[in-house]
């Protein structure tokens, strides 16, 4: 039967999956992780978080409904394969303009299908995530596992899709200016930014802090993105320069850089956390928020105990923090994705409670 397969993944430990290709016949080294989101495919695609990712999906048909030209969350995707069951190259749905296939294709992303990614991902869950090569059949185990050994990840992905130059969203007359400092930003972010009136600044990773300050913004957003917080360490000095100036509001990888810049730290998750069906608790109001997530790090809550950071929200799933606020200077973060497209909208009040801190800020600027 595996005669049949023209694709096959090598993961570190030596095991392989054989299967057959769509998207782009190429070889490559991914670090390998896995989604349970039931929809939203074409999101996860486009996602900038997920570069130098292959990623698996849980559900077991992808690619039934196509690619949408109104959904994407960048404009050109960055991730680093896609692992399905099930792949369906010929969609129905009267806003797909074409295969999820064809876009992986252009874009050079491999793909594998016919896994059993059951077993893929009860793997990563007991051994953690590790490297993958996607690969033709004809490559042995052991040319593989050379290659494999050879192979680092990358540590530019934030500057590989951060933004090169300034760009702007939202009506120039809105009540706020937020500057939002792209890391990888999702393009829903910026939509869920100008849904609530305001006028948007999107400003590339290492802006520094004096130039988003010159901008006059009412708040500052820290967006997603891909990697080790550690590794763009002058968005952590950004963030300790703002601290105090103006309202920040940090999202995901932006949530752990806040963290280290009130002196925190973070570390890396055994197997991340990525889907839309995270359950995290609000500690403040008691409620139970079902979140879509998309991290590997995650924050030391001992480490906040000592910093001028409260905890504010808790995964349920294994206790994580998921959220941190600094009331006295107007600071807050979360872990997880308020935006959250294609779902759930449980989180979107968070938008709001950063435009309630912009507007004590400009009444307390202007001694109202």
């Amino acid at each position: 039967m595996w005669m049949e397969y023209n694709r096959k993944l090598i993961l570190e430990d030596g095991t392989e999956y054989f299967g057959f290709a769509f998207g782009d016949v190429c070889e490559k080294v991914c670090e390998i992780v896995f989604n349970t989101s039931m929809v939203g495919y074409q999101e996860i695609l486009s996602d900038p978080s997920y570069t130098y990712q292959a990623v698996v999906m849980t559900y077991p048909l992808i690619g039934n409904y196509g690619m949408c030209a109104e959904d994407y969350e960048a404009n050109t995707p960055t991730i680093g394969g896609l692992i399905v069951r099930e792949y369906n190259d010929l969609p129905s749905n009267f806003r797909s303009v074409e295969s999820l296939g064809s876009v992986m294709k252009r874009y050079g992303i491999p793909g594998v299908s016919g896994v059993d990614t059951r077993k893929l991902t009860r793997s990563i869950r007991e051994l953690g995530c590790q490297k993958v090569l996607f690969t033709g059949v004809e490559t042995s185990k052991e040319e593989g596992l050379a290659l494999l050994a050879k192979t680092g990840i990358p540590k530019d992905a934030v500057s590989k899709v951060s933004s090169p130059a300034k760009w702007e969203a939202g009506g120039p007359n809105a009540r706020f200016h937020v500057a939002l400092v792209d890391c990888g930003v999702k393009h829903n972010i910026v939509r869920s930014l100008a849904a609530k009136g305001c006028r948007v600044t999107v400003v590339p990773w290492n802006t520094p802090a004096e130039e988003i300050l010159g901008l006059n913004p009412s708040g500052v957003c820290i967006s997603n993105g891909p990697g080790d917080p550690v590794d763009v360490w002058p968005v952590v000095e950004t963030a300790k320069a703002l601290r105090g100036k103006v309202p920040l509001f940090g999202i995901c990888l932006g949530h752990q850089i806040l963290s280290l810049a009130y002196g925190g730290r973070t570390y890396k998750l055994k197997f991340g956390h990525r889907g839309g069906n995270h359950p995290v608790k609000n500690l403040k109001t008691g409620k139970i928020e079902i979140t879509s997530q998309n991290h590997s790090y995650a924050v030391d809550a001992d480490s906040l105990g000592k910093t001028d950071l409260s905890v504010t929200h808790i995964n349920l799933l294994d206790q994580t923090v998921e959220g941190a606020e600094c009331e006295a200077e107007k600071v807050f973060s979360v872990q997880y994705h308020p935006e959250s497209a294609p779902g759930p909208q449980d989180s979107t009040y968070l938008f709001d409670r950063f435009l309630v801190w912009m507007e004590e800020a400009y009444a307390e600027k202007n001694g109202y």
